[in-house]
């Protein structure tokens, strides 16, 4: 029973290897032929280490998501001739607001639509095409176009 001779002392631990902070030391360990780790430890606040530059120019080669198609202008224009030729009883033409009630929108979409800022929606542009009576979808040669009545055959 050797364990009988054997001593322990609590709280002693071996001799950890040196850790070389300079950068001579660590070059001095390589010529001495030590084996050299240079990971380094995670960091514990990446806010303060600044930007990681390779990532974001790996994200700047990506092919990032185009925006959103927007109506095209001649939409805009075709609805802007189509209010205007709508007279109310007293001889005034339609304005944005007056379009917009009648499709049940905002005034500031019809605007977008005008303007050409907005974000095709098929079913507007159908409650649209029947306030004005033009067409505003479709084959881009057709819009502004006059509607065919409901039930008249061409």
């Amino acid at each position: 029973m050797s364990d009988w001779d054997s001593h322990v002392v609590i709280g002693s631990k071996g001799r950890r290897p040196a850790v070389a902070k300079t950068e001579s030391a660590v070059n001095a360990a390589r010529r001495s032929g030590v084996a050299v780790d240079t990971s380094s430890k995670g960091v514990s606040n990446k806010a303060a280490r600044g930007p990681d530059h390779q990532k974001i120019a790996a994200l700047d080669r990506d092919d990032e998501a185009k925006p959103p198609a927007t109506v095209n202008p001649s939409v805009g224009s075709a609805m802007s001739k189509a209010r205007m030729a709508v007279k109310s009883a007293d001889g005034k033409s339609m304005t944005q607001k007056d379009l917009a009630t009648k499709v049940n929108e905002k005034p500031s979409v019809i605007q977008d639509y005008e303007n050409g800022k907005a974000i095709p929606n098929p079913a507007l542009l159908a409650k649209l095409e029947r306030a004005l009576g033009v067409k505003l979808r479709g084959d881009p040669s057709l819009i502004g176009t006059p509607l065919n009545k409901p039930g008249s055959k061409k």
